[in-house]
């Protein structure tokens, strides 16, 4: 049987694979594994009810799902308090502001409306390692609280939730915003209410577009996966830059002022560069997926900024980041951590550090982003193979280590198998875009010839 977390827990159709009725049960056992202050029986064991934040993302399916799971909660004796419509990043804020036992964000990212999700917190808002999940699934099946009487939890309005958020992202900037114009692109998500105010508060001057979700529209054309209206909207009204956020705002892309697109890994050597000159890049280290650049690891090194690779998933970002007890990594795709500040990718904080940036040095995006030579990467997807062979087979390996002694140091090759479907992923890098185009379709040529089923 499959396991239900994928790498950024429960999603499916909602009330096709996500159904009321699994909301509700994730609830109750998260309920058994996470909640602090109580015996298995339900009785009070600490002098109080464990405490949940929830939150989720405008579509319209959250407003059912956030129900079940809050009833899921106070039935088995956890005190709900609601945040409704929050960010991702600002629900993770919250359980940690608010010293909450654990927090529920419903919300499928940058999936288009039908998808939703659930992903759990814990204590100190940080997202749960893989056995902890498991305890959850487990949990599915096994005796649920239920306490009776005063020992039911209460649900309560986070009232204050967005405000919070505001003054903890304000809080964090090295300087204010003032002659900068930003056009936000908020993809009708999360970020709606809270985006604008902020880079408005921090002294930008703002134009937004995304910004009316009605809870079918969450991504729809717009957003980090659709840049082209917010390179349109930031050319048409002369602004500096633009910042794009996903669904649920745990992402930032950008675009500069001839529209351009700034990606996730120029991003990261753009704050990365800044917080080395600043003293604040701990270590002088950046983390990193397999999947960056190879111009960001050749920028970090003329700059003597060193480099962790990590396997592709933000949380794998963030345990290297704890680990070694570092400030900075993230993802092509825009998830930026900033571990001073947030416990998960922040699409609004990230924003705002970098126009910050900006405003420091004076210079454009562009001329920031010229730090990084980004090399033309080609990623190919061969499709209905027998992708668990992989690391297995002889003849792939030789062909991609014949393929790698071909770039020599102006190029990567790398292979990895799909962790959700029959897929592998072909990703070869080069100094021209030919020359990586030829690479990556004869690699996924030997691989369809190889692991064909």
């Amino acid at each position: 049987m499959p396991r239900l977390f994928g790498t950024d827990g429960v999603r499916g159709l909602a009330n096709g694979e996500l159904t009321v009725d699994l909301a509700l049960g994730l609830a109750q056992a998260a309920a058994v594994v996470l909640g602090k202050g109580r015996v298995a029986d339900g009785r009070r064991a600490s002098g109080r009810r464990p405490v949940a934040v929830i939150g989720r993302d405008p579509r319209v399916s959250g407003e059912f799902l956030a129900a079940a799971v809050a009833a899921g909660l106070a039935s088995s004796g956890v005190d709900v308090y609601d945040a409704g419509v929050i960010p991702t990043p600002g629900l993770a804020f919250l359980v940690a502001d608010f010293k909450a036992d654990l927090g529920v964000m419903i919300s499928a990212s940058h999936n288009p409306a039908p998808d939703n999700g659930i992903k759990f917190f814990a204590s100190g808002g940080t997202k749960l390692p893989d056995e902890v999940e498991d305890r959850i699934e487990q949990a599915l099946t096994g005796q649920h609280l239920a306490p009776t009487g005063g020992d039911v939890g209460r649900i309560r309005r986070f009232s204050d939730a967005e405000d919070r958020y505001i003054v903890h992202l304000l809080s964090t900037l090295p300087n204010r915003l003032e002659g900068l114009h930003v056009v936000l692109d908020c993809a009708h998500g999360a970020a709606a209410g809270i985006s604008p105010q902020v880079f408005t508060d921090a002294g930008a001057k703002v134009t937004v577009i995304g910004a009316d979700p009605d809870g079918i529209n969450i991504n729809d054309g717009v957003g980090s996966t659709h840049l082209e209206p917010l390179a349109a909207a930031v050319v048409a009204h002369g602004a500096h830059l633009g910042i794009a956020h996903d669904g649920d705002a745990d992402r930032c892309l950008a675009v500069d002022a001839q529209g351009n697109v700034i990606d996730g890994d120029q991003i990261m050597a753009i704050l990365a560069v800044s917080m080395a000159e600043r003293g604040v890049l701990t270590d002088r280290t950046l983390v990193a997926t397999v999947m960056s650049n190879l111009g960001l690891k050749r920028a970090m090194a003329e700059h003597n900024i060193a480099m962790i690779d990590t396997a592709v998933g933000d949380r794998y970002v963030l345990e290297a980041l704890n680990a070694k007890g570092l400030s900075l990594g993230g993802e092509q795709s825009g998830h930026v951590i900033m571990t001073k500040y947030a416990t998960t990718g922040d699409g609004i904080l990230t924003g705002l550090h970098l126009v910050a940036e900006l405003a420091r040095t004076g210079k454009s995006l562009a001329e920031l982003a010229s730090v990084m030579t980004v090399y033309p990467q080609v990623l190919v997807n061969v499709r209905g193979v027998d992708h668990h062979s992989l690391g297995s087979d002889d003849v792939i390996a030789s062909a991609v280590a014949d393929a790698q002694a071909g770039l020599g140091e102006t190029g990567r090759v790398l292979l990895r198998p799909s962790g959700t479907e029959p897929m592998v992923r072909v990703m070869v890098e080069a100094e021209h875009q030919d020359e990586a185009d030829r690479v990556a379709h004869a690699l996924a040529d030997t691989v369809r010839e190889r692991l064909a089923v």
